[in-house]
């Protein structure tokens, strides 16, 4: 495993029920494909569920957990919850708190609560001294300007998750400190306009992400996607850089180390047997 790529999943949904059938097979999956450090994601869940992600970093010391309220559930909020999170940020495997954001494609709450919870979780993200994990969709425009009133000061930065803005919103993004992640719609064929900014932004603000179990890469679209399948978008990026995929893949994880002060590159952790 040693000569694999040294790999890094800066976010995933290990706590969705997808995975209840083989969780641990698949965890092992993406060890046995290098993949060094995962972020798992513990917003989608809900309010209600706040520590979702946390299980999985306790029990394994190469996954890293996330705490906030995804702009789906803004409407959810409640007084009570914002405590939990800041309570929960406190604790030593929390590295980050997201997904928080803007998602105008759906609008399961709406966008005055949105704009609100977002702003709420930027304060308290601020107050814990947390990157923030960015979910914007078709809302870049007031998702920036948000950001640039209220967090720029903060020089705490965070992750653009799952990329779909315009070459400008990137760049805004950059200016706030933030890294940009592609997940895997980079391999689909008609995203030429996400392989077009992935070719132009700066090589140090790049990560990779599966967004598992979402958005399964080209030739497993429809599918179930999972951590080991993040070297389907270092291979692609790599592609667009014309670069090999080791030193992509080295990049980006120096990258993910460096938002968040964690230190270097790891052996494996041993393969335990599942559900050890």
């Amino acid at each position: 495993m040693n000569d694999l790529p040294e790999l890094i999943d800066s976010h995933a949904h290990l706590d969705f029920k997808d995975f209840d059938a083989d969780r641990a097979e698949m965890l092992e999956r993406a060890r046995q494909a290098g993949v060094r450090n995962i972020l798992a994601i513990g917003s989608a869940a809900g309010p209600d569920h706040l520590d979702a992600a946390l299980p999985f970093a306790r029990q394994h010391d190469w996954i890293y957990a996330s705490v906030g309220i995804h702009p789906h559930e803004a409407k959810l909020a409640e007084e009570q919850h914002f405590a939990s999170l800041s309570a929960l940020a406190q604790d030593a495997r929390v590295i980050a708190w997201g997904e928080i954001g803007l998602d105008y494609h759906y609008d399961h709450s709406p966008r005055d609560v949105q704009h609100s919870v977002f702003r709420r979780q930027l304060e308290l993200a601020c107050a814990a001294r947390k990157p923030v994990i960015i979910h914007c969709r078709e809302a870049w425009e007031d998702c920036l300007a948000i950001l640039e009133q209220d967090w720029r000061g903060t020089g705490l930065g965070g992750i653009l998750h799952c990329f779909g803005g315009t070459p400008d919103d990137g760049r805004r993004g950059l200016a706030l400190g933030f890294r940009i992640s592609f997940a895997a719609n980079i391999t689909y064929p008609k995203a030429q306009n996400l392989r077009d900014v992935a070719r132009d932004l700066p090589l140090d603000c790049l990560l990779i992400e599966t967004d598992s179990p979402f958005l399964a890469p080209q030739g497993r679209r429809g599918k179930r996607n999972e951590p080991s399948f993040v070297l389907e978008v270092a291979r692609t990026l790599a592609n667009v850089r014309n670069l090999p995929v080791e030193e992509i893949a080295s990049l980006t994880a120096a990258n993910f180390r460096g938002l968040f002060g964690l230190s270097g590159p790891k052996e494996l952790p041993a393969v335990q047997t599942p559900g050890g």
